[in-house]
């Protein structure tokens, strides 16, 4: 049967009885030991891999050779992994890249973010990894990119530092591809183990390989392609993700309008067949949402610039500032000028059970109360500092004498909070709801002024 089939179909045929025979026994290193390396790192050192993890930050290399994880938060079976793979000697975590020259895989996962007011990526962190890792690289290894990047940068910048730095041919001396990440805090596990996957290679030979790779830690599909597709696929879903946000938003703010429900209205749109309107909120954060629609509109900028991708940005940029705006709204109701009051900002990470604080909504929004005069105060139960703010961790110190309590993050904490308890530490009885999780009734049967996003 192998005999008759065609060339090319044997040539990947012998390709993958070759990883899978071969790839356990091999070395992997994992560059970037944040949110998405560090889980991709433990998952590869659990399916049996000698794992090497690289990181520059010396503090987080410390911590993680000792079995302790540097993400806070509520992550499922993160520590506990961590622990074991560490304890096993089969994951080691270092400062250095000498380990890639031995290493036959190698994922880079570093963030790229982007520059808003130049409109272009800032790529020093991949340069800087990609750099490194060519300096590095032995013949034959396979080099992969989870980072999320701008469509053509494979080709533009990847591609050439690799072979500049290493004197090897891309996709003939070692091979290449791209598998950008999917994970979110709060799932980093669940979703690199269950999400479908898009695997893009610089050549048939790479995306073959780099799926003979994940099928030991993924159990979704691995779906093969180029690797500019794979590179337009992640940012256009993201981007389809924040117009979805957008609209919900938007939407939102016309109910203020009118004085309707935006939940009410999102629950029967969605009785609808084929709708799915998403949840409007105090705005989008995260590494990925914020800049992945930019990353998306800087490589396949040309004759059609993007309009509608653009808007939504607009839109969900605006949302921390809208906040701002009804906590003025709320406490002249009360009879306190926002100048001079002391107000009670509640999480200061994106993401719900997180200390991911990457474009949180919340300094937006911090910014704004202090240019109108106020003194804001910050709660957040996962998070002990961010951007040099402090961060009181008691919620009774954060709300004592208050005049306002802002709501941008949904964590479970807050969702318990006792009424009558926090009235009695408020000086003014104000809450603004930015995630509803406050039910207004309530709040206003206890003597609260009441303001929420699309309420």
């Amino acid at each position: 049967m192998l005999a008759c089939a065609p060339y090319k179909e044997l040539k990947l045929i012998c390709i993958r009885i070759y990883w899978v025979i071969t790839m356990k026994q091999k070395k992997l290193v994992v560059v970037g030991l944040g949110y998405v390396g560090l889980p991709v790192a433990v998952k590869f050192a659990e399916a049996g891999f000698d794992v090497v993890g690289i990181d520059i930050i010396p503090e987080k290399v410390e911590m993680i050779n000792k079995g302790e994880s540097p993400i806070k938060g509520k992550e499922p079976k993160l520590d506990e992994l961590l622990k074991s793979v560490v304890s096993s000697g089969t994951l080691k975590a270092t400062t250095s890249y000498e380990p890639i020259r031995e290493a036959d895989y190698v994922l880079i996962v570093v963030q790229t973010p982007f520059n808003m007011l130049s409109k272009e990526p800032y790529y020093q962190a991949l340069r800087s990894a990609v750099r490194s890792v060519g300096q590095n690289l032995k013949r034959g290894a396979l080099v992969i990119i989870e980072s999320t990047v701008a469509p053509g940068t494979m080709n533009k910048i990847v591609i050439p530092i690799l072979e500049a730095e290493s004197g090897l041919k891309a996709g003939k001396e070692f091979l290449l591809a791209t598998a950008p990440e999917r994970v979110m805090p709060g799932k980093l596990l669940w979703n690199l183990v269950n999400l479908d996957r898009v695997v893009g290679g610089i050549n048939e030979e790479s995306t073959q390989a780099a799926i003979e790779l994940y099928k030991h830690i993924v159990k979704g599909e691995l779906y093969p392609t180029d690797a500019l597709t794979a590179e337009i696929v992640k940012t256009t879903e993201n981007a389809y993700r924040d117009v979805q946000i957008a609209f919900a938003n938007e939407i939102a703010l016309l109910c203020e309008n009118v004085g309707a429900d935006v939940y009410q209205v999102r629950e029967l749109v969605n009785k609808s067949p084929y709708r799915n309107m998403h949840l409007p909120g105090a705005g989008v954060g995260g590494h990925c949402l914020p800049k992945d629609s930019w990353l998306l509109a800087f490589g396949a900028r040309g004759a059609n610039s993007p309009r509608l991708i653009a808007l939504a940005r607009e839109i969900n940029d605006s949302m921390p500032r809208h906040l701002s705006d009804l906590c003025v709204e709320a406490l002249k109701e009360a009879g306190v000028g926002i100048y001079g009051a002391k107000v009670t900002v509640l999480g200061i990470a994106y993401l719900e059970n997180s200390d991911d604080t990457r474009n949180s909504p919340a300094f937006t929004l911090i910014k704004a109360l202090e240019v109108y005069g106020a003194h804001p105060i910050v709660h957040d139960p996962f998070v002990e500092e961010a951007n040099g703010i402090v961060i009181e961790k008691s919620l009774d110190n954060a709300i004592r004498d208050s005049d306002c309590v802002v709501l941008v993050t949904a964590h479970d904490d807050y969702h318990n909070v006792d009424l009558d308890h926090l009235k009695k530490l408020m000086r003014t009885p104000v809450i603004v709801d930015g995630r509803k999780v406050f039910d207004k009734k309530e709040c206003y049967a206890k003597g609260f002024v009441f303001r929420g996003i699309g309420r």
